[in-house]
């Protein structure tokens, strides 16, 4: 299992939580064009596989390498999803502030980051979650 640095607020209830999404997750990532899009879109994906529309060419990010951010992004929806319902500049400043502060010497910024922070916040895993403890 991959080691990563948690923000302060950061529950280990949220360990598990992001194990039961993570593989849904990362196909949804890998079948949508990569992160580009704010949530699952089933329709997109069957036209994918289906061949009525490309699969995003190789050299494209792979989940790995944005899978730090989007899991913090998922954390903080766990978070804060009650107190900011929506993504707003708000919540938007307390999320880089966390972000820049778990590691400075970060490589990525924020700026680079943001995407896959806010695809993890946006990611609509309580129903698949749901779906997997019955």
């Amino acid at each position: 299992m991959r080691q990563y640095k948690n923000p302060t607020w950061w529950s280990p209830d949220y360990d598990f939580m992001w194990d039961r999404v993570k593989k849904a997750m990362k196909r949804d990532w890998e079948q949508s064009k990569h992160g580009s899009i704010a949530r699952s879109d089933l329709g997109h994906n069957a036209r994918q596989a289906g061949g009525m529309e490309p699969i995003p060419p190789l050299g494209q990010p792979a989940f790995e390498e944005w899978e730090a951010a989007c899991r913090f992004g998922y954390g903080a929806r766990l978070e804060f999803g009650d107190e900011y319902p929506d993504w707003d500049s708000n919540l938007e400043i307390r999320l880089a502030r966390d972000w820049r502060t778990m590691d400075p010497t970060r490589r990525q910024t924020w700026e680079q980051d943001r995407s896959a922070i806010r695809y993890g916040w946006n990611f609509e895993a309580e129903e698949l979650v749901e779906q997997m403890s019955a």
